[in-house]
């Protein structure tokens, strides 16, 4: 299941978690912001596995990991440009939505692997089981703070639209 938001300028579709391989092949759109002027969307997804073993009170655990990275850039320069977190939400989302899962996790402006600061990008993360079926955050990869997509207030500011 694949779904095409109504502001992308090419034939592009968002990445099914369901059944893309997005670990061999990962998937990048670009689209103009509909909350901001001059603003582009770079939006990265990639699929990782992992196969972390148990801690203690944590039980072993194998899947994939989901990254959606959106770069905000000014459309005429090319650097980083602020953008309210919604509408980049709405992407992941939407993104997250091709694997059945109604939230994922909002990491903010950071390296996912590391937890640094990065300038211009807020990053969002999805785990799925071997299933591909959604599942919490492993505690076993938490590199950095993870906050479920429905606890962001601004959510009702934008909706991007998906089709099946």
């Amino acid at each position: 299941m694949s779904a095409r938001p109504d502001n992308l300028d090419t034939d592009a579709v968002l990445p099914s978690l369901a059944t893309d391989d997005t670990a061999a092949n990962p998937h990048v759109l670009a689209a103009a912001a509909r909350t901001g002027t001059d603003i582009e969307l770079r939006i990265h997804t990639s699929l990782t596995p992992f196969d972390v073993a148990a801690e203690h009170w944590f039980p072993a655990v194998a899947g994939f990991v989901v990254t959606v990275i959106v770069h905000t850039l000014d459309a005429k320069t090319g650097g980083p440009r602020y953008l309210p977190p919604a509408e980049p939400a709405e992407w992941a989302r939407a993104i997250f939505s091709t694997a059945g899962a109604a939230h994922g996790y909002f990491l903010g402006a950071v390296d996912p692997n590391t937890g640094t600061h990065r300038h211009g990008q807020l990053t969002y993360r999805l785990y799925l089981d071997t299933d591909r079926q959604p599942i919490p955050v492993p505690r076993q990869l938490v590199t950095c703070p993870h906050y479920l997509l429905p606890a962001l207030d601004s959510r009702a500011e934008i909706t991007v639209p998906t089709t099946a």
